[in-house]
């Protein structure tokens, strides 16, 4: 089948020869490479050679330019001036709108003047065979170039790859394209070229296979077959990719998709053994009492964590049901591009990490670092139900296991904090919420509860005042005034209410189990 041809696809197929435009000395926009659409390609090696395809083909609004042909002369052009004018002309004159000469090709400012003046485009080649057996392949030889792409992924696959990244960069450089894993998100891994936002967009799709086009780039994209991750797309793309080459590429990402989806595999069970060993040192660190020991220490530099300078610690918490792995992933993916150094590992139905400083951070470097944390559990929360808690800067491994512990707290505070958005810095607190966040459990709340059980059954006035009372520090006259009583009555009732309790209020212990029960009961 005919394909049309154009110069775009020919400088963009990675077997060309070298193909490449050949800059005049001033005026260098009239060699951008637009689509130029071609006839077919003509291979000489002399001007006698030239075939004849009469006047240049003019062509509708809005086109680029006239429909030719490209001539490739097998030998560089001539040495003299007024020789590589006249070839030109005659080249012009044959109804060519294009040629290529083989490197080197020195033509001077004068003789790219002619070429700018005819309308002439030059190019330039190291392997001119190569350039024509590449036009063959994109104008009437489909099958040969959907081989050749076939061909170069199968020798791809058979280097030894460490990992996904390691065989995407096999694969973009053998076939020449940009090669990139995505899923709808955004993308995951990519070799050779940056994909843009707006091809990404293009190609996400439930479809087996697909083609498409964003502005100078094209792609084609197959489905990746994963038993735990959803949505993943392998593309191949590049700028100026003809309508023949997309469909030869989209085979070509169909036969490399399996050794990507075995390649995912393998990272998976190694993600998942190298996760379940990181959990397990981080619990055994963190509940080794006086820091960790000598063994824990071995492990832990082993893994390449840093227990020296300072750290911040952090916790991403569930608070329904998700994959930890699935999250690990995604925290690791954000902060692996951080300026600092960060370990991330999961915990229970989360993640646990921390950021390390050589020096203790400064309050603005503190700050930046907080932002992109919370910047962080924003992005998550497009995916997972999560909350998430940030320590304070500590130095060692004790003020690691402090800073991570902390992490934990606030963590667990912020589950209860939607007008914050479920995030929360352990700084951010007063020591009373600290006190009652640990008071949230099976244990306290029936405790609590059993404690004033004695005001809940006389009614319903004895509650609101002892509140008020120890929210104004045991203040009579305050808690009057609050609660807009006599202070005759408050002292009535606080007397009442310490008869009924059997307590002595004007302990400070006392006081403040009294006060963090009423809190916990009322919250």
């Amino acid at each position: 089948m005919q394909h049309t041809l154009n110069l775009r696809a020919l400088v963009a197929h990675p077997r060309n020869g070298g193909l490449r435009w050949i800059e005049p000395a001033e005026n260098a926009d009239l060699l951008d490479p637009v689509d130029i659409p071609l006839h077919d390609v003509a291979l000489v090696t002399s001007v006698e050679e030239l075939p004849s395809h009469g006047p240049a083909e003019a062509v509708g609004p809005g086109a680029p330019g006239p429909v030719g042909s490209l001539v490739v002369f097998t030998q560089p052009p001539p040495a003299e001036p007024w020789e590589a004018d006249a070839l030109l002309r005659r080249v012009k004159s044959r109804g060519h709108v294009a040629l290529a000469f083989k490197e080197p090709a020195d033509l001077g400012a004068g003789t790219l003047a002619v070429a700018r003046r005819l309308g002439l485009h030059v190019l330039g080649s190291g392997a001119p065979l190569a350039l024509a057996r590449a036009a063959w392949e994109l104008q009437g030889n489909q099958d040969a170039l959907t081989l050749g792409y076939v061909r170069k992924v199968a020798q791809s696959v058979e280097y030894h790859a460490d990992h996904v990244q390691d065989l995407l960069r096999h694969l973009a450089a053998s076939v020449g394209h940009g090669v990139a894993l995505v899923d709808r998100e955004g993308v995951l891994l990519e070799a050779g070229q940056h994909l843009s936002p707006d091809l990404h967009a293009a190609l996400c799709s439930d479809a087996w296979t697909q083609a498409a086009q964003a502005g100078d780039t094209s792609g084609a994209s197959v489905r990746v077959e994963s038993p735990s991750r959803e949505g993943l797309r392998l593309v191949f793309f590049d700028g100026g990719l003809a309508g023949a080459q997309l469909s030869a590429l989209a085979v070509a990402a169909e036969m490399a998709m399996p050794a990507v989806a075995a390649r995912l595999l393998i990272d998976e069970v190694a993600s998942v053994n190298n996760a379940s060993i990181d959990s397990g040192l981080i619990r055994d660190f963190l509940e080794q009492p006086g820091g960790p020991d000598s063994d824990v220490r071995r492990r832990m530099h082993e893994r390449g964590w840093r227990t020296s300078g300072v750290h911040l610690g952090f916790r991403i918490q569930g608070l329904s049901r998700l994959t930890p792995l699935e999250l690990l992933r995604s925290v690791s993916r954000e902060t692996g591009a951080w300026d600092v150094d960060t370990h991330v590992s999961t915990a229970g139905l989360g993640v646990i990490g921390w950021l390390t400083f050589p020096e203790p951070p400064s309050s603005r470097e503190l700050e930046r670092h907080t932002g992109a944390l919370r910047e962080l559990h924003r992005t998550l929360r497009r995916s997972f139900n999560v909350s998430t808690g940030v320590g304070t800067p500590e130095a060692g491994a004790e003020g690691l296991a402090s800073s991570l512990d902390a992490a934990g707290e606030a963590a667990r505070v912020a589950a209860h904090r939607e007008r914050g958005g479920y995030f929360l810095r352990i700084d951010a607190l007063g020591l009373e919420q600290l006190l009652l966040s640990r008071t949230r459990n099976d244990i306290f709340l029936p405790a609590a509860r059993s404690l004033l059980q004695p005001l809940i059954e006389a009614g319903g006035e004895l509650l609101p005042t002892l509140g008020a009372y120890l929210d104004h520090e045991s203040s009579t006259a305050a808690t009057a005034h609050a609660l807009g009583f006599h202070r005759n009555t408050v002292s009535t009732r606080i007397e009442r209410i310490k008869d009924l309790l059997g307590l002595d209020l004007a302990d400070p212990d006392t006081r403040l189990a009294v006060h963090l029960a009423l809190r916990a009961l009322q919250d």
